[in-house]
């Protein structure tokens, strides 16, 4: 059965995007080290190639995908994976909490997530929201960014970076795709929020642990208190 929102990644926009999407993934988890790594979703789009992690694996409910299951389901025991990513996952189920609750549950405390997803916000929301939204990517949920970084706090995330990214309009054409690439550099500069594209990095926090005050603070509370436990629901 062929996905449908990876089809429309090989057309002309779809490939305009892909490039800016994989050449942030591959310069983010570089940089990201551990023993174990999942890609969830969009299997046939390598973006954890460049991860220095030797156990990586992609995982979908079918092929092209290495392992099949379902995402909202992990097939991992808890607190197991060094790093998930989510390109576009959480735009195309009809559960994204409990999407977000498996990955939290799954990836270890200092583990990391990394999420692609659409914003609202944009061309590519306009287009959405004025256009028919019957095929992919328009027919997605589109998430917008703040609500997403509530989501992870909630859970018990550390957001530590992102950024938005293809500004230019969401035209069907490589001509006029390539005729608007300035869009790029001037979108992050003159309409930073307004990137048809967010990315997310995030950190599980490491609950329980007592922070290390000086003497003088440490007179006024003997006892530290612990943070709070993760929420259990994030709707």
């Amino acid at each position: 059965m062929s996905n449908p929102l990876a089809e429309w990644f090989t057309t002309p926009l779809g490939q305009y995007q892909l490039e800016r999407e994989q050449a942030y993934f591959d310069r983010t988890v570089a940089d990201i080290f551990g023993f174990h790594a999942i890609q969830i979703g969009l299997p046939a789009c390598p973006f954890l190639t460049q991860s220095r992690i030797a156990a990586r694996w992609t995982l979908d409910l079918q092929p092209p995908a290495q392992l099949l299951a379902d995402p909202h389901w992990l097939p991992f025991p808890e607190n197991s994976l060094d790093l998930i990513v989510l390109p576009h996952a959480l735009e195309f189920t009809s559960e994204p909490h409990q999407l977000l609750r498996e990955v939290y549950r799954a990836v270890r405390p200092e583990g990391q997530v990394v999420i692609a997803g659409f914003n609202p916000f944009s061309l590519f929301g306009a287009k959405r929201y004025f256009g028919r939204g019957e095929l992919p990517p328009w027919n997605g949920n589109f998430i917008a960014l703040y609500r997403l970084k509530d989501w992870l706090a909630l859970l018990g995330f550390d957001v530590t970076g992102g950024g938005l990214d293809c500004y230019a309009p969401p035209f069907a054409t490589e001509k006029w795709l390539r005729r608007c690439a300035f869009f790029e550099q001037a979108g992050d500069r003159w309409w930073p929020i307004a990137g048809g594209v967010y990315y997310l990095r995030a950190t599980k926090k490491l609950l329980g642990m007592r922070v290390i005050t000086p003497a003088w603070e440490r007179r006024k509370a003997a006892i530290a208190t612990a943070p709070r436990q993760a929420r259990e629901c994030i709707e």
